[in-house]
């Protein structure tokens, strides 16, 4: 699409009026799918997504690479048309499944030094990147057409699909790199619950934006919702820790969402004893 994540932050910061808004992800300016922004007091809720799944959708080319392991990216090696054989990629796709090692790309906001790998690949100085641990959940072929098959991965935080494409020819020797990637989903996040710009544009110039919005009291639903009172509400407010619940099911639970008596969000509690968790963030 062209944009990159801030792009779309400094976007958005105009359409909702709003200084503060961050996303949970960055998404690669050729990539389309879900960008999750979180606005004003939730933009403090992000720490708790960082280490959210992801799903993909997406196109590798095989028969070169590239610098940048995808489509906008400079060939580093012979362009040849290439079509291999479904048993053959199935094969190779294998041991990309699970817990692996992926050298990010050098074109990546990964940083050296404190300076972004992309800004020394730009000025063809070298990069040298440590490999990181992820794991790939499932890694599937969806279709293939000539030199160009279409998959279908979720995979941990932090995984780059450029990588896989890129590898998966260095293993099949004729080299490949991503032509096409979607995210249909960020952690809880949806591709059918994503807007478009358009859209979003459309709402705000209605002065509707909020029906965008989803409320922070139904984020993070893997953390048990704990109503408290008021005065429990200011006693949060000082930071001090709070009683929940005792038969309220906690599933060992490390965190809780402290909800207010009118539904709102006021705070996330860490479990320090049985039944007794401390406001750890709040709004």
């Amino acid at each position: 699409m062209g944009w990159t994540s801030h792009d779309v932050v400094a976007k958005m910061r105009r359409l909702a009026n709003t200084k503060k808004i961050g996303h949970l992800g960055t998404l690669d300016p050729m990539a389309t799918g879900v960008l999750p922004l979180v606005i004003g007091r939730a933009t403090r809720l992000a720490q708790f997504f960082r280490l959210s799944e992801k799903s993909y959708e997406g196109v590798i080319r095989f028969g070169y690479s590239t610098d940048s392991y995808d489509a906008t990216g400079e060939p580093t090696s012979p362009i040849n048309e290439v079509s291999p054989a479904a048993d053959v990629l199935l094969a190779a796709m294998e041991s990309f499944r699970g817990p692996i090692e992926q050298v990010p790309p050098a074109v990546s906001a990964k940083k050296i030094g404190g300076v972004p790998a992309y800004e020394l690949a730009r000025k063809k100085k070298p990069v040298n990147l440590a490999a990181v641990n992820v794991t790939i959940h499932s890694l599937e072929l969806l279709g293939l057409e000539g030199c160009e098959a279409r998959v279908s991965v979720r995979c941990s935080s932090g995984t780059y699909l450029r990588s896989i494409a890129h590898d998966l020819g260095q293993a099949l020797g004729c080299g490949a790199h991503l032509c096409a990637l979607r995210r249909t989903s960020s952690g809880p996040f949806l591709l059918e619950q994503a807007r478009t710009l358009e859209q979003l544009a459309a709402l705000s110039a209605e002065g509707r934006i909020g029906e965008a919005l989803i409320p922070a009291s139904e984020l993070l639903p893997e953390f048990p919702a704990q109503p408290v009172d008021s005065i429990t509400e200011a006693q949060i407010r000082q930071g001090r820790d709070f009683r929940v619940n005792p038969f309220r099911p906690l599933q060992g639970s490390q965190f809780v969402r402290a909800i207010s008596e009118e539904g709102a969000l006021i705070a996330i509690g860490e479990a320090v004893l049985p039944y007794v968790y401390h406001p750890v963030l709040v709004l």
